[in-house]
């Protein structure tokens, strides 16, 4: 199977950087959301990606106004993804709104459209059994942001036919990624790994070891990290990582998951990092 339209779903930071790398690699976008405010502003921030692109000499002014003539908008779910033939929903890290959309979705595409998630965490045979389209259920987890950042993990639910893999992973490829494959577990394997060092790090913190930029100093410095594990939770959202944290403790059932009481009480507080000003680092919104 070819696809040539593809549908996002959600037009915060990731699905209006999933439009923006799709549409500069030749495909129709339609980019979808409940708020026109939403997505005029993605849209903004696609035109302002591009003209550093521009600026940059990466690509021309042509191309710009090129890849923004392949994205259309729309406020209606049912519409927006009916001619798609692959749907891509990056809509909040929650199971109940993501199982709601692919309830709509999958009554609304075509019978041989391909339905992907960019969850970092949910499990997609899960999604994937909400459907009556299993085996073309497939995740598609982007890295933010998504116009700079090459990997891209494609999540094989149990059902996920080899036929939607290879497609999915062809598209990706079209799109400049790096795809790794990867069997439906939780965190998969980029949130595996990554969330326990945060994780661990927040404990470091409550524990009084080291304060916050002293404990991403070591991880900087000693380990190569671009980024230290603090920073990197501000950035993601702490909100986000007590998720992921969440999932991956419920799902494997390990005390070594459990997140860290401090993390929670953070968020509790609304402390989330760069999105609300205030997390282990002050921001100005």
């Amino acid at each position: 199977m070819s696809i040539s339209s593809i549908a996002v779903i959600g037009a915060g930071t990731m699905g209006n950087g999933i439009a923006h790398v799709a549409a500069q690699s030749g495909f129709s976008v339609t980019l979808i959301d409940v708020s026109q405010g939403a997505l005029d502003k993605a849209l903004n921030t696609i035109a302002g990606n591009l003209d550093r692109q521009v600026k940059k000499e990466a690509i021309t002014a042509e191309d710009k106004d090129a890849t923004l003539a392949r994205i259309a908008t729309s406020t209606d779910l049912t519409a927006g993804v009916a001619s798609a033939d692959l749907v891509i929903e990056a809509a909040s890290e929650n199971y109940d709104v993501k199982k709601s959309i692919f309830g709509v979705v999958d009554s609304a595409c075509g019978a041989n459209t391909i339905l992907a998630t960019n969850t970092s965490s949910i499990s997609i045979t899960e999604l994937a059994a909400t459907t009556s389209r299993a085996d073309r259920v497939i995740g598609m987890h982007f890295f933010n942001p998504v116009p700079v950042m090459k990997l891209c993990e494609i999540i094989r639910g149990l059902a996920t036919s080899d036929e939607t893999y290879a497609t999915v992973k062809a598209m990706a490829e079209t799109m400049g990624k790096v795809p790794v494959e990867v069997q439906d577990y939780p965190g998969f394997i980029s949130n595996r790994i990554l969330m326990p060092m945060i994780n661990e790090a927040i404990y470091c913190v409550m524990e009084g070891i080291a304060s916050p930029d002293d404990i991403d100093t070591v991880m900087k410095l000693g380990m190569a990290h671009p980024m230290g594990p603090l920073t990197l939770a501000d950035f993601i959202g702490l909100d986000v990582c007590l998720s992921i944290m969440e999932v991956l403790h419920q799902g494997l059932g390990d005390t070594k998951y459990r997140p860290c009481p401090l993390l929670r009480k953070m968020v509790a507080a609304g402390r989330l990092g760069r999105k609300s000003g205030q997390g282990f680092y002050a921001y100005n919104k």
